[in-house]
């Protein structure tokens, strides 16, 4: 089933977005972020995509309280929370699987086959997201600050092998520019085995749909929501209205 996820991105317990993962190019949208997905869940959203940005830079969650908030609240109304942002130990894992999230994802350790073979085995392959996050094809980690030259497809290919299942897939020239998705970059990421979720650049209802017509897992709306390119009750409508077509 495709999923749209609103994103809720947290930088010192306020919504904020980024551009091209910058973080001294960001725009902040409100200091409560329950409040922010109650919004997006009254129009709908069946999960939510939550990144705790300072755990990024840190390699640990930071903005713990602020993230536990809005799984209390989505919980309240069956909605599943997706959780990114500094998750690098099996600890963390289980810290935010314990307080009710449904995923968790994982950019840096991805690189690391063995750690994911063991997350896979502790937690099973649906608690799991490998966060591929790139430029140019190639792996960037560490909260985007450093860049790899790991091509994200033969990353995808060794987590595929590794058990995991979920991908989220990031183009970081995009993300926050509101110039559309890459989605040829998790097209090829899907090709390998995951149901990959496009991110970055989500602009428009025509992306959205784009993304579902390519047969991917899902796409990640972030500035397109807040700065109201992206009516997010109309995306489930039309999403609905398509699938009722097939």
């Amino acid at each position: 089933m495709f999923d749209l996820f609103p994103a809720i991105d947290i930088l010192g317990g306020a919504c904020v977005r980024l551009t091209r993962g910058d973080y001294e190019a960001k725009t902040e949208y409100g200091r409560d972020p329950a409040a922010m997905a109650s919004r997006w869940m009254d129009a709908g959203a069946r999960w939510l995509h939550v990144v705790d940005l300072d755990g990024a830079k840190a390699g640990r969650p930071v903005n713990v309280d602020a993230v536990r908030q809005v799984v209390r609240a989505a919980s309240a109304r069956g909605v599943r929370v997706q959780v990114g942002g500094g998750i690098r130990t099996h600890d963390a894992i289980a810290q935010w699987l314990e307080a009710g999230v449904a995923r968790c994802v994982i950019g840096t350790a991805a690189l690391d086959r063995d750690w994911m073979d063991a997350a896979v085995a502790r937690f099973g392959a649906d608690a799991l997201v490998a966060g591929l996050d790139g430029r140019g094809g190639k792996m960037a980690v560490r909260g985007w600050l450093e860049q790899t030259d790991v091509p994200l497809v033969e990353v995808a290919r060794g987590l595929f092998e590794a058990g995991v299942r979920h991908a989220l897939v990031t183009d970081v020239n995009r993300d926050g520019t509101l110039q559309g998705a890459n989605l040829d970059l998790a097209v090829s990421v899907q090709a390998e085995g995951l149901g990959a979720i496009a991110s970055g650049g989500i602009r428009s209802l025509e992306d959205v749909l784009a993304a579902r017509r390519a047969g991917l897992a899902g796409v990640i709306a972030g500035r397109s929501l807040y700065d109201g390119t992206l009516d997010l009750a109309a995306a489930f409508a039309a999403l609905r209205e398509e699938e009722t077509a097939c």
